[in-house]
């Protein structure tokens, strides 16, 4: 975009935790501007009557989505409902998707979408129209590993454990996701079958196409609203100024991911799109820390950043977001 033109933006299914983070950063961005939010079950409503922590800050009311008046729409409805929407949509060939489900995640016949990790992908979101948006482990667990990928150095099974905060499973309240069950809990769920390892083995095996290990991931459940904290080990045949040099070129130029040479922690960077990432070496284990807020670097303010590289924005626009206070 260029001049004083704003990016006129839709959002379907606009009532759970990824839309509402999109609102959130929507209404500041420098280049954006909000022209429907459509919500199948709240038609007519105050967004404002969702989103509670946007009062005082929109008169947006949930509304059907106008293909004619967007340049982009993002999609934040399940699994599954972004591809049917598409397919009676009827939207403009210029109009631009980024799509926040795994729909279009993994690359098959007829699937003309970017896999939208700027880290790894960024020349093509460039030019792309359609964006499939990583999850949100994929997210963290991906940056801990693709500098390795890269450099052609994973030698060696892949073994990952990553702790995730109870909006990583939407805003419909769930046995599991309840807070009475939640607080002062944890529990392991999908142990090596969790469904974004196919889209992380794929951008592995992108990077280093000789990749044919295992990736062992156990994903907990943790007593956290929001975040990802994911430990990943491997055996690392150089010393540990081997592998942070190694990481630190990979990522010259990314500007959301910071490698620390201090422990990290999770509220580094909640409420930021930032990954923070630490290294250990262990004898001949190389240990991998990331952290991420799973859903913003894990959803919404990664779908934002995708839209500004796409649009030809600062790739940081309207992602200046802050950390919780301690």
């Amino acid at each position: 975009m260029s001049g004083k033109q704003k990016i006129r933006v839709g959002i379907v299914g606009g009532a759970g935790y990824t839309a509402g983070e999109l609102i959130r950063i929507l209404l500041h961005h420098p280049k954006a501007e909000i022209r429907c939010i459509h919500s199948g079950s709240h038609e007519g409503q105050p967004v404002v009557s969702v989103h509670k922590d946007l009062i005082g800050e929109t008169a947006l009311r949930f509304s059907s989505l106008d293909p004619a008046a967007v340049d982009v729409v993002f999609l934040c409805s399940g699994h599954g409902k972004s591809a049917e929407f598409l397919a009676q949509a009827g939207l403009p060939a210029e109009v631009k998707v980024i799509d926040l489900s795994h729909d279009f995640r993994l690359k098959r016949a007829g699937n003309d979408f970017v896999y939208g990790l700027p880290e790894l992908n960024r020349k093509e979101i460039v030019t792309a129209t359609k964006i499939a948006n990583p999850g949100c482990f994929a997210t963290g667990i991906q940056l801990a590993l693709l500098p390795l990928a890269a450099a052609g150095l994973l030698k060696d099974d892949l073994h990952v454990n990553a702790i995730t905060g109870s909006t990583g499973a939407g805003q419909s309240p769930t046995v599991t996701s309840h807070f009475s069950w939640r607080e002062g809990n944890l529990s392991v769920y999908k142990a090596f079958e969790h469904q974004h390892l196919g889209e992380i083995l794929q951008s592995l095996k992108q990077a280093q196409p000789d990749f044919d290990k295992e990736l062992l991931f156990i994903p907990v459940r943790g007593n956290l609203t929001r975040g990802i904290f994911t430990m990943a080990y491997t055996r690392f045949e150089g010393n540990l100024a081997d592998a942070c040099q190694l990481f630190e070129n990979y990522y010259k130029g990314d500007p959301f991911v910071f490698l620390t040479d201090e422990n990290p922690d999770l509220k580094q960077v909640v409420n930021t799109n930032k990954c923070i990432l630490y290294l250990e070496k262990h004898g001949d284990r190389l240990m991998i820390l990331s952290c991420i807020d799973n859903l913003l670097k894990g959803a919404s303010g990664q779908a934002v950043q995708n839209m500004n590289l796409m649009f030809g924005c600062e790739e940081t626009a309207g992602l200046a977001l802050k950390p919780i206070a301690f």
